[in-house]
């Protein structure tokens, strides 16, 4: 072929010669020369010039042109995120290349909020051994009537399968963090070696710079035989494989103003979910779904259910009263007064009842058969509030003789 290629230009050459010099060749000598049909020779002498063609052609995309950009201007997401909205809206025969779609974005100078991250060294681990999890906090989507769905949504991924989960949560308190990871290994079938975390409020609490665990997680570790492994502070990037699950969050983002209630959008990011373990990852060239099948074989079994259970069950969420006791089976316990009208969550673990309110914990009591149990900090600031103008020791000693009539009294 590259010979012919060769003869063919050389022919051509000369018979574009021979007509500027206005010489009529002799196809049939032309034609023996360089072992061409005369006809072809002849062919190319009376041609006229050819002009290229160029093709103005649209993309296919272009009827979509302006509800692209709109969507692009409006939520500033990755053209990840934007293909991934419209193939799921128009279907996979309409937006069907994502190469095409990022050209056609480009040339019509389209933003997005693609960027490149600063390189990290990458490792990996054996199958079975690490889960990662973490948070995206605090994401607000409007439904169609206007109104926020503020959530969290709770990322975990196997290192080795990059199989991720997303569960939505109303919040992430320990209970949440606990409820949404018992989830996980329930759908994973099995246990990892260990899980890997940073220094969420829901895990630690940091005083002084010093971390350590809440109690409820050191027990959970105890008793589901499982390791909570805390990242080095300020490096996040150790849990890499489900931080660069976060950037698919940007899915959402084309979402916002479409949806019309929290259902809906629980069922979609289901949907992204599933599409998001059926991708080809980057790294690895294969599906998660794929590898996450050999993941499994070498998962750890999970403990007794009843005993996971334990740990997600009798949570109870309450609005604070007046009297600023929150009630568990009857019996009343004291919260702060800034958070007198606040919805907080109860969590009982062991002989101990944990106060939240949104992520952070704000008090621990003793599990008592007192009818009433203020702790004397709380009710010294209430005290404070409603009398004028006592000392701090006037108020204590007022606190203290009412709190032991309510001893009696609730006793």
């Amino acid at each position: 072929l590259p010979i012919l290629y060769m003869i063919k230009n050389k022919f051509i050459g000369k018979i574009e010669l021979m007509k500027n010099m206005n010489i009529k060749p002799n196809f049939s000598e032309l034609a023996r020369q360089y072992g061409v049909d005369r006809h072809t020779i002849a062919k190319y002498y009376h041609q006229e010039k050819r002009i290229p063609v160029k093709r103005n052609k649209e993309s296919y995309l272009y009827p979509y042109l302006d509800e692209i950009k709109q969507k692009a201007d409006l939520c500033r997401c990755t053209k990840k995120a934007l293909f991934q909205y419209f193939q799921n809206k128009y279907g996979v025969e309409e937006f069907k290349c994502y190469n095409t779609f990022t050209y056609f974005t480009r040339k019509h100078d389209i933003c997005t909020s693609d960027h490149s991250e600063n390189p990290k060294l990458r490792y990996e681990t054996e199958p079975g051994d690490q889960l990662q999890v973490d948070w995206k906090e605090s994401i607000k989507m409007k439904r169609k009537d206007g109104t926020v769905i503020q959530f969290e949504l709770f990322a975990a991924t196997f290192s080795y399968s990059r199989y991720h989960f997303f569960l939505y949560s109303r919040s992430k308190t320990t209970e949440d963090f606990l409820r949404c990871l018992i989830d996980v290994l329930y759908m994973s079938g099995g246990m990892p070696k260990r899980i890997l975390t940073d220094n969420m409020t829901a895990v630690v609490s940091i005083n002084n710079g010093t971390r350590q665990k809440h109690p409820i997680i050191k027990q959970f570790e105890s008793d589901i035989g499982i390791h909570i492994q805390l990242c080095k502070v300020r490096h996040p990037y150790t849990k890499g494989k489900v931080e660069s699950s976060n950037r698919f969050v940007e899915w959402l983002k084309p979402y916002d103003g479409e949806l019309e209630s929290e259902g809906e959008l629980i069922e979609v990011i289901k949907k992204f979910n599933q599409q998001i373990n059926e991708e080809t990852n980057q790294t690895t060239g294969i599906p998660p779904v794929v590898l996450m099948k050999k993941e499994i074989e070498h998962l750890q079994p999970i403990p007794n259910k009843i005993l996971m259970d334990t740990y997600i069950q009798d949570v109870n969420v309450q609005k604070v009263p007046e009297t600023l006791l929150v009630t568990y089976k009857g019996h009343g316990y004291s919260v702060s007064k800034k958070l007198m009208g606040k919805r907080v969550k109860l969590v009982p673990v062991a002989n101990q009842l944990y106060i939240y309110f949104n992520t952070k914990l704000q008090c621990v009591h003793k599990i008592s058969s007192s009818k009433f149990n203020y702790k004397k900090d709380h009710y010294c600031e209430a005290l404070r509030s409603t009398v004028k103008g006592g000392s701090d020791k006037e108020i204590e000693k007022r606190a203290e003789q009412n709190l032991a009539l309510l001893d009696k009294i609730g006793g």
